[in-house]
């Protein structure tokens, strides 16, 4: 299994929620079904907005961290229209082997 960092949108909220997981469709099923007390249960039509592969589980959550900083909705927009800015995301947190 590969890591995966995913960001899904939910058109009810116009929100976006940014995730890492080793196995996305298992993931995306528990959101669709959250429990009350977390974010995604706040709506239930989380379409997947992007999701793309790291090479370790260290990368992925760096990633995922840092575009959670960014809180920013443009910026998750813009990593579908610039795909460049996920391959120099990869790059700047490439796992030092």
């Amino acid at each position: 299994m590969s890591n995966i960092v995913y960001i899904l949108h939910s058109k009810k909220l116009n929100r976006y929620y940014i995730g890492y997981t080793k196995d996305f469709d298992l993931r995306l099923e528990f959101h669709k079904n959250a429990p009350s007390n977390k974010f995604t249960a706040n709506a239930n039509d989380w379409t997947l907005f992007l999701n793309f592969s790291c090479s370790s589980k260290t990368q992925a959550l760096s990633i995922e961290k840092h575009i959670k900083k960014m809180k920013s909705k443009i910026y998750i927009e813009n990593l579908i229209k610039y795909p460049e800015i996920i391959d120099k995301l990869l790059l700047k947190y490439k796992p030092n082997c």
